[in-house]
């Protein structure tokens, strides 16, 4: 698959379209002459340096080195002594990265020769409101890639959540603020978009072509400062299924490219130069992923996984069709279980106006069954909800107050609107425990909350 096409405009705002690469660098080299006519084929013995001339020698090769020429295939110095300087005469790798071709592998120096100036590194300011109602100030970092030619670029979600403002830069120095476009918190992908024309954006390939053991690249932003850097390895594992620090489990390619706080967003290429997945995580060993010790074991959201909702999220700024119970869950506490209470979805915000309520789900139900299909977590009824498509009507088996029954619920939409509806009951939920809980125990609230779904 190519780029994300040459005639992009709001009409027609498929970033998977074919389209012709951009030419880019083209690094040469050339060997050396003797203006001595010296012979290179004949061998000649070199004399022995002594202690004396180091120094001179040392200080002559600097100069030489500093005046980006040494004529002579070797150079004879004079000191106290004299020496011959050996001047190799081997051409320099040539990177030639005027055309992608993806049937033919690429070096990784041609990777990073081609695309570095397609990778970009994300700075966001965040602001936000503590439990004590006081405004609190932040900074993150992140990478992405550009996918159109006209300022489309793709991240994590994670990277620019609850930003205030987000400033995209590029490898030549060159900074733009950048919009928030949609973006998919459950799959971890976010579009933003930056006023610029003619950029080169990265190449699609398929995840699912990829094998354990091939070779991959990624450019990233390490530690927010370490800007644009290579690292390389192979595919580890394919559909690896990573539980992320917030509980979520998402499908993931696992490689041991160096990946650190900052890579994530972006692009990890195979060896023909395609983007087949987007850097999202790394293990920890402490939980966090900026003191993380654990090493070799990075991940990657597999690019065919996401593909649909990129074009989707460029074109109309989130992902259609997507089915929405309108209420927030959690797993039920296992200590509550060993009082008869079933495992289940346990439902701790019903958000008003959405479906959940219309059908009649209250706050504390627990959701037990999705039509024939048993749920014991949330994440369970999550992945069930997922199978159906809106307008469908589901029954959901409930334990209530000790009884259990059984509501009727049809599906909606999911819509920026309705999303914000869900965030806005499920951040009212959040501070209401966190105060009641302070109230309490005159500590901060230690445990996590459940998903608007």
């Amino acid at each position: 698959m190519d780029n994300f096409g040459n005639d992009y405009n709001k009409e027609n705002r498929d970033p998977f379209a074919p389209g012709n690469y951009q030419n880019g660098p083209v690094f040469n080299g050339g060997g050396y002459t003797d203006p001595n006519g010296f012979d290179p084929e004949k061998k000649k013995k070199p004399k022995k340096i002594k202690s004396g001339s180091i120094k001179v020698v040392a200080l002559c090769l600097v100069c030489a080195l500093l005046g980006a020429v040494i004529h002579p295939l070797y150079q004879t110095v004079s000191g106290s002594g004299e020496t011959t300087l050996y001047v190799g005469d081997r051409e320099p790798t040539k990177i030639n990265v005027t055309a992608v071709n993806t049937e033919k592998e690429m070096t990784t120096a041609e990777i990073y020769a081609a695309y570095v100036g397609s990778t970009v590194g994300i700075t966001v300011d965040i602001v936000s409101t503590n439990i004590f109602g006081q405004t609190v100030t932040g900074a993150a970092a992140g990478s992405g890639f550009v996918i159109t030619e006209d300022g489309y670029i793709l991240t994590n979600y994670h990277v620019i959540e609850n930003a205030n403002s987000i400033t995209v830069t590029f490898v030549d120095g060159k900074s733009y603020p950048a919009t928030y476009v949609g973006g998919e918190e459950a799959n971890d992908i976010a579009v933003i978009k930056i006023e610029a024309n003619d950029l080169t954006p990265v190449v699609i390939g398929s995840s699912g072509d990829m094998l354990v053991g091939e070779q991959v690249t990624a450019i990233g932003n390490p530690l927010g400062e370490l800007t644009f850097t290579e690292t390389t390895g192979i595919i580890s594992a394919l559909n690896r299924s990573i539980t992320m620090a917030d509980g979520r489990k998402m499908n993931m390619i696992q490689t041991d490219c160096a990946i650190n706080s900052g890579n994530s967003g972006g692009p990890l290429f195979n060896s023909h130069g395609e983007v087949i997945g987007i850097v999202s995580a790394k293990y920890s060993s402490s939980g966090s992923s900026s003191s993380a010790s654990v090493e070799g074991l990075g991940f990657a959201i597999p690019m065919d996984d996401v593909a649909d909702m990129v074009s989707e999220l460029v074109t109309n700024g989130y992902v259609t069709g997507k089915p929405l119970l309108g209420i927030s869950v959690n797993d039920v506490d296992q200590n509550v279980q060993a009082y008869g209470v079933p495992a289940g979805a346990e439902v701790i915000v019903v958000t008003p106006g959405l479906c959940g309520e219309k059908a009649g789900l209250k706050v504390g139900d627990i959701i037990t069954k999705i039509n024939d299909t048993e749920v014991t977590s949330a994440e369970e009824l999550i992945s069930a909800k997922n199978g159906y498509e809106v307008g469908d009507t589901v029954e959901l088996t409930v334990y209530r107050s000790g009884e259990t029954t059984t509501v009727k619920v049809t599906l909606e939409e999911s819509t920026p609107e309705k999303e914000a509806m869900q965030e806005e009951a499920q951040k009212e939920y959040q501070q209401q425990q966190q105060q009641e809980y302070n109230q309490q125990s005159g500590g901060s609230w230690p445990f996590g909350f459940g998903f608007g779904y």
